[in-house]
């Protein structure tokens, strides 16, 4: 069930309430009955727990965690042209 906060504008009390998702939203104060506002939370965050996530479940089967070798480009060809700008 997810948890809903509100502001009320009368005394100013902040709450959370837990409410069914199908259920109407709030509308007065518990405490003194004005009218109340829904507060956007930021919701919750997400934690991992454990060792390796990402050496575990992110790389491929072959590898060691380790960046491929690089090759060096072949003399002569460095990809680059030069103009004769006169």
């Amino acid at each position: 069930m997810p948890t809903y906060e509100y502001e009320c504008s009368g005394c100013e009390l902040v709450f959370e309430e837990e409410r069914p998702i199908t259920a109407p939203a709030r509308q007065r104060c518990p405490q003194c009955r004005h009218k109340v506002r829904r507060i956007i939370s930021g919701g919750s965050g997400i934690l991992f727990k454990g060792s390796g996530f990402y050496i575990t479940d992110s790389r491929g089967k072959s590898g060691d965690g380790k960046a491929p070798p690089t090759t060096p480009p072949a003399s002569g060809s460095s990809g680059e042209t030069t103009s004769s700008g006169d």
